[in-house]
């Protein structure tokens, strides 16, 4: 349950930091018009995700990747990623080039004709990221995206979310302070669905860091 979170995000990459039912994939699934929030208003890309129509404008230009994503491991991931693709309306003439842009984007050019079912744990997670980005979104949503990728490829996520954080607006909610520091310009740190802090890294740093607003057990 969230409790009097007040955000305002621009372009940019954001970390969202916290402990396990601190809240976060909750505000994810929220700011991704998956839940309602039951008090309050939330504002995406200057429409009411409360309206119907302006819901579905939204969901045109996010992309969102949750924790545990299901895949149909017959597809290939040609057809998962264009999948994805015309569910957020791009337009068909325009999948094709938007899935070989999405599957490169994250290494996976080369396994565009394989079955799902084939690929390795951290090729499937990356898959995720890639179709959360095939629509080039606006609004990048993305729930600890950096699980199963090796040290290259967790690098090579950070160098990809810095790119798309200079016209979209990214969050990423993480466990690890490296993809924080590696990705993020600033963090938002949740405690039992409150805000326990809200800043630059170098303002987390100077209060002590996760450690210090974060209190063990917390």
């Amino acid at each position: 349950m969230l409790d009097g979170v007040d955000l305002s995000l621009g372009p940019g990459v954001h970390g969202l930091l916290g402990p396990n039912g601190a809240g976060k994939s909750t505000l994810l699934r929220v700011l991704a018009t998956a839940s309602a929030c039951t008090e309050g208003s939330v504002t995406l890309l200057d429409r009411d995700p409360r309206v119907p129509a302006q819901r579905l404008e939204i969901r045109r230009r996010l992309g969102y990747l949750p924790q545990d994503f299901g895949v149909f491991g017959g597809h290939t991931l040609r057809e998962f990623l264009a999948y994805a693709a015309w569910l957020r309306e791009v337009p068909g003439a325009g999948i094709p080039t938007a899935v070989e842009h999405a599957a490169e984007a994250v290494g996976l050019g080369e396994r565009l004709p394989d079955r799902l079912r084939t690929l390795s744990g951290g090729m499937k997670q990356r898959a995720g990221i890639a179709q959360a980005i095939v629509n080039n979104p606006a609004l990048l949503l993305l729930d600890e995206p950096t699980v199963g990728l090796d040290p290259r490829q967790r690098a090579d996520f950070h160098a990809l979310v810095r790119e798309l954080g200079r016209t979209a607006c990214v969050m990423v909610s993480t466990h690890l302070m490296e993809d924080v520091r590696g990705a993020c310009e600033d963090v938002t740190a949740l405690v039992d669905g409150r805000v326990a802090f809200r800043g630059t890294l170098d303002a987390l740093e100077a209060a002590g860091g996760y450690e210090a607003v974060v209190p063990a057990g917390a």
